[in-house]
């Protein structure tokens, strides 16, 4: 169905002149991104409105619906009823391959990174990184591309900026960036960083990492570009509690923490903060890879994990369709003996034996599922969390 032809798109159209749309795409990091632009928005006095994979909000509100649509439409209006003068977008590769750029132009388009995933979707990193471009492509008259120096994607971005639109960066290292982050330190309260570049100011993230530094780093970045004041920026971002199942901390003695880390990137990125946080204690991971999914990134997997856990408890996943023996089989052939292997397929004992195996100054991360709540095996969704399993286990009551 062409606009034209969809009897929704006079109501869309009104909505979208009303709003100034950051739109955030990436492989990792685009929900957490696309919350602090919406923290920021908030902390300079709008109610605030996003759109997550976790979900629609506007203020307090959650906006549901039967259809994406629907869902798309109730929280644009609600945005604009309310007095919203930014939406907060997270917008996927698939989304984009289906031509949501096309219908929902950005004023600012951010880009936060580059890993491999979703092969089994597009077929090749060819085809991810130019379904992500399509954001990009539709930059309005006078909007910004927001790019991570980190990441040598940008390069190629930025060759496909139109000329209507500017281009700003943001990254770790000052050179090339018009914002970057210095002196980064992370311990089991947040992660503090002081930024340098279109405005200086010291920071103290709730988040843990150096990767939320990057994200802070691009929603601010986003923010600037809009006319907001760097003070409401770095309140949004101290205001900020974190994603449900992004490095949520579920425990304190031991540390653990739930991750949605289901990449080989992603898995990194966590087992190095992990390791920061660990002192003198041991990282054990728990993990696993999704079946009927990219096969080639199960090695991977087991080579991050190999590398960075001390214990590397691996079980299931999402298993689907396919043998868990099969899916631990092949990531375990990325392992070279480092870590001490651990195989239960059970995810629920997995997690068991992670919590018993565990000492005070350890750090137990469970990996792969973050916020969801079910678990599919064979063709069946099971009721399964994560984190209720992990306050189960001691005792605590689910959230």
């Amino acid at each position: 169905m062409t606009p034209k032809q969809d009897p929704l798109a006079g109501r869309f159209a009104a909505a979208h002149a009303k709003l100034r749309s950051v739109c955030v795409t990436g492989t990792n990091g685009k929900t957490t991104t696309t919350s602090l632009v919406d923290a920021i928005a908030r902390a300079h006095g709008e109610p605030g409105a996003r759109l997550t994979t976790l979900g629609a909000q506007v203020g307090e509100r959650p906006i549901e619906g039967d259809q994406p649509a629907q869902v798309f439409l109730g929280c644009v209006e609600e945005a604009v009823r309310v007095g919203c003068q930014t939406l907060a977008l997270e917008t996927t590769s698939k989304a984009l391959a289906g031509g949501l750029a096309g219908r929902w132009r950005p004023k600012v388009a951010v880009f936060t990174n580059l890993t491999r995933d979703h092969l089994d979707m597009h077929g090749t990193p060819e085809a991810y990184l130019a379904a992500k471009a399509q954001l990009f492509l539709a930059l309005l008259p006078g909007g910004s591309a927001i790019l991570n120096t980190d990441d040598p994607s940008s390069a190629l971005l930025t060759e496909i900026v139109p000329p209507h639109a500017t281009v700003l960066r943001y990254g770790h290292e000052a050179a090339g960036a018009n914002l970057c982050a210095e002196a980064v330190q992370v311990t089991r309260e947040g992660t503090s960083a002081t930024f340098r570049g279109v405005f200086d100011a010291e920071v103290q993230l709730k988040l843990f990492g150096t990767v939320h530094v990057s994200n802070a780093l691009a929603a601010a970045l986003a923010m600037h570009v809009l006319g907001v004041h760097h003070q409401a920026i770095v309140r949004g971002l101290e205001s900020f509690a974190g994603v449900p199942g992004r490095f949520e901390v579920v425990l304190r003695q031991p540390f653990v923490v739930v991750d949605y880390a289901h990449t080989p990137d992603g898995l990194r990125t966590t087992l190095e903060t992990a390791r920061l946080l660990r002192g003198q204690g041991r990282v054990i991971c728990v993990f696993g890879c999704g079946g009927e999914r990219d096969e080639g990134k199960r090695p991977l997997m087991g080579a991050t994990a190999d590398e960075l856990a001390d214990v590397a408890i691996l079980t299931s996943d999402n298993p689907r369709r396919e043998p868990p023996e099969r899916i631990a089989a092949m990531v375990r052939a990325g392992a070279e003996g480092r870590a001490a292997f651990v195989e239960e397929p059970d995810r629920r004992r997995a997690i068991q034996a992670a919590l018993e195996t565990a000492s005070q100054e350890d750090v137990v991360v469970v990996a792969g599922k973050g916020h969801e709540k079910t678990q599919t095996i064979g063709t069946t969704e099971h009721v399964f969390s994560d984190v209720d399993v992990v306050r189960a286990l001691v005792g605590e009551p689910a959230r």
